[in-house]
């Protein structure tokens, strides 16, 4: 039997974790990781399972990781954002809200931008 890709793997993390399973996602992200040990996208989503299961201590390293791989991913800078809301380090959490506001302005991220210091103008106003 062939063994899976790190593709193969993150495509049934994906499902899993949009099937409401996120501790069943997780290890199948994990294998992943294990192939692609700096893909983005696999330390975004394992960050997401992580979450979603309630770890959210690990789901902020996963995140840390992803936006060190892609300082430009708004969308690993707000769910760092809320992980660090759930360990109670607002100040750092704060501080990931602005850059996904600054990265992406859009609905997604106002409300928690404009909670923490940025004017409803966007990143510029």
């Amino acid at each position: 039997m062939q063994e899976e890709t790190a593709y193969e793997l993150l495509q049934k993390g994906r499902e899993l974790l949009g099937e409401d399973n996120p501790a069943q996602a997780a290890i199948v992200l994990e294998r992943a990781l294990e192939r692609v040990p700096d893909k983005g996208s696999i330390l975004e989503v394992l960050g997401r399972a992580y979450y979603r299961s309630g770890r959210y201590g690990e789901a902020a390293g996963r995140f840390e990781e992803a936006v060190e791989v892609d300082p430009t991913n708004d969308y690993a800078h707000y769910c760092l954002g809320l992980c660090y809301l759930k360990l109670k380090r607002k100040t750092e959490a704060g501080e990931r809200f602005k850059i996904a506001w600054f990265l992406k302005p859009g609905e997604m991220y106002r409300e928690k931008a404009a909670r923490f210091g940025v004017s409803e103008a966007g990143p510029t106003g």
